[in-house]
């Protein structure tokens, strides 16, 4: 792949990778509006392996959640989709629905972020996570509704056979998120996308959440993405992380290695977001997130970024290793900045 402008972003170590069990590569999204192209997502790459958590992180608009949406065939007909999605080496892209159905629930399954609208209010509950065992399993309704039950309580909701004759409206926010992910895994899937889980739960339900994920990892060995802007939720959680920014790579490592000597002032600012528990006082980032209707020349995050220089506006910054263990970040400056950031500035 060439890195121009359209396409800044290669695969070098860390990106696409065979032998994952879902590598995306080269992705575009570009969504239709009336006041013209959104370019949502322009040429994300992306692997996640056996049994790993990688994390996605960035802000709201960076294109997290449309990637992950691409890949399962959730998107709109509005959205222009280009690159290639594949699963254990099949591509995805560009197969009739009927194909990618197969693979949707079964092999890839994901947890939205709002179970209020993605869980139907006029089906009891339990009756909606045996449908999506029916759809992928040849069993009676009986069974499929046994282990409807049986979903619920591994996900550590009381009273799983009362719980699953009540209807999404009569459960609490926390087990509406618990009942989407039994109804995630109903199919044992080997990638499960969990797309901002917790993000509108209070902190204890959300650390409840966060830990059922964690069993439920460790009990089926999926690998897993998780869609956050929250880098303390996938230092918890993920042995990888991907950082995205107005729809590119901004940083790619394992989370030892970023946390340790990030390599990108969007990663700084991130991290610089984060409570400490020291009495420090939180500095956002300044400034707000591109318009994708029209991003900005060279570096997309050069007009919020002290470090920018010239070259910033002229050119794209490739993903490059820049650190151990094939850590890469897109920035010119990285070299002569990682270890000299200054969070506090």
């Amino acid at each position: 792949m060439s890195a121009t402008a359209a396409d800044p972003v290669g695969t070098p170590r860390g990106g696409g990778s065979s032998g994952a069990v879902l590598e995306i590569e080269d992705l575009h999204v570009t969504f239709k509006t009336e006041d013209g192209p959104v370019y949502a997502v322009r040429g994300v790459d992306l692997a996640v392996h056996e049994s790993e958590v990688l994390g996605v992180v960035g802000e709201s608009g960076s294109g997290k959640s449309v990637t992950m949406l691409a890949a399962m065939g959730l998107l709109p007909k509005s959205a222009t989709i280009s690159g290639s999605v594949k699963f254990r080496g099949e591509e995805l892209l560009g197969r009739e629905q009927s194909d990618v159905r197969h693979y949707r629930g079964s092999k890839i399954a994901m947890i939205f972020q709002d179970p209020l609208t993605a869980l139907n209010p006029v089906l009891k509950v339990g009756d909606q996570i045996a449908e999506a065992v029916l759809a992928h399993n040849d069993m009676s309704q009986n069974q499929a509704y046994a282990k409807a039950i049986s979903l619920l309580d591994q996900v550590g909701i009381p009273q799983p056979a009362t719980r699953a004759s009540q209807y999404p409206h009569e459960f609490s926010g926390g087990m509406r998120q618990r009942a989407m992910i039994a109804m995630a895994i109903s199919n044992d899937p080997e990638v499960l996308i969990a797309d901002e889980p917790t993000t509108a739960l209070d902190v204890t339900i959300q650390a409840q959440i966060l830990e059922v994920i964690q069993e439920v990892q460790a009990a089926t060995k999926s690998a897993v993405v998780f869609i956050t802007h929250d880098l303390g939720v996938i230092a918890r959680l993920a042995t990888r992380v991907r950082v995205l920014y107005a729809g590119r790579s901004a940083e790619v490592g394992t989370v030892d290695d970023i946390f340790e000597n990030p390599g990108h002032p969007y990663t700084v600012g991130l991290m610089s977001s984060i409570p400490r528990g020291d009495g420090s006082r939180l500095r956002p980032i300044p400034g707000s997130p591109p318009n994708m209707l029209a991003p900005p020349s060279g570096c997309a995050f050069r007009p919020r970024c002290k470090y920018s220089a010239e070259i910033c506006e002229m050119e794209v910054p490739m993903l490059r290793v820049v650190g151990k263990h094939d850590q890469l970040a897109a920035c010119h400056f990285s070299e002569q900045l990682m270890g000299h950031w200054d969070m506090d500035a």
